[in-house]
């Protein structure tokens, strides 16, 4: 009996010693958060225990580029059809290279040029090239499709509704491409458990995600040097009030001991410089990895 009851006993010490630290997670979480001086949504999980934490996680957010990242698995979708293949050419008229963030047009600005779609698609998902990101909408028959291929996996929290011209165009349509974190972070669950695509296709995606350049003091901020993070960032501008819409990152870290979390910070409508808005994430980022990193 006395046995019993110190086991007992210790289960409830452990059991209160979790959630004050839980508590003490999202108490740092909501200060960073504040921080932005706008909305902050967050959705995280540790891939192999589970442990999750969200803050704000019911509110619609503009996706901006991470959209790209979804768009991403359903080009590998039709690869792994067999509809398209990476290998296939696909020709780029000049007339397609919009004056916007593009590196397909810093490098081809006459256009008129034959690039096989795996290396479109690395300039869209690493590089966040927005044309690239309207050439891939256009081969997939449109955004329309793109949202029902989404849906169709088992994610409905997301709205895939402009290109990145029809974005460009006025403020308000950004807002049409939304997603709740915890969408994000089933795409990105799915993709780590090995659904949604091929072995074959998970690998090329991952190795273009661990390959983004943009957003470098974002999730990657301020962890330590060579961490793996395969992420997709999303930026808008700053409007005439000095307002961001969005601030977007979303990604899967691996730990020291080889195990995964995955983070998806969402800074909405902020009025903090672009230096904080990246610290946000950043230091949001730093404490769940100090926390996932201490455990055995």
């Amino acid at each position: 009996m006395k046995t019993r009851i110190l086991l007992f006993l210790a289960v409830c010490f452990l059991s209160n010693e979790v959630f004050a630290q839980k508590d003490s997670l999202r108490i740092k979480m909501g200060e960073i958060a504040n921080t932005a001086k706008g909305t902050v949504g967050v959705a995280i999980i540790h891939l192999e225990s589970r442990d999750t934490f969200t803050l704000n996680g019911s509110l619609h957010y503009p996706m901006q580029s991470v959209y790209k990242m979804p768009l991403a698995i359903a080009v590998l979708h039709e690869v792994d059809k067999g509809k398209l293949s990476l290998d296939q050419k696909i020709h780029i008229r000049k007339e397609e290279l919009l004056p916007t963030w593009s590196p397909i047009r810093k490098k081809y600005p006459e256009g008129n040029v034959d690039l096989p779609l795996r290396e479109i698609l690395g300039y869209t998902v690493s590089q966040s090239d927005n044309n690239g990101c309207d050439i891939l909408f256009r081969l997939l028959g449109g955004t329309a499709n793109v949202n029902k291929y989404i849906h169709s996996i088992g994610i409905d929290s997301i709205a895939i509704a402009a290109t990145e011209e029809e974005m460009a165009r006025t403020w308000n349509v950004q807002f049409t491409n939304w997603a709740e974190p915890g969408a994000i972070l089933q795409l990105l669950d799915g993709i780590y458990k090995g659904k949604y695509l091929s072995k074959p296709s998970i690998s090329v995606l991952k190795e273009m995600m661990e390959g983004t350049t943009t957003g470098p003091d974002r999730i990657r901020g301020i962890l330590p040097e060579n961490t793996v993070v395969a992420h997709k960032t999303g930026s808008s501008g700053t409007n005439d009030k000095g307002v961001t819409a969005a601030t977007n990152d979303a990604g899967v870290i691996t730990l020291p001991n080889g195990k995964h979390f995955a983070i998806v910070v969402f800074v909405c409508n902020a009025t903090a410089d672009e230096k904080r808005r990246d610290a946000v994430i950043a230091e949001i980022t730093k404490v769940f990895w100090d926390h996932y990193a201490s455990l055995k």
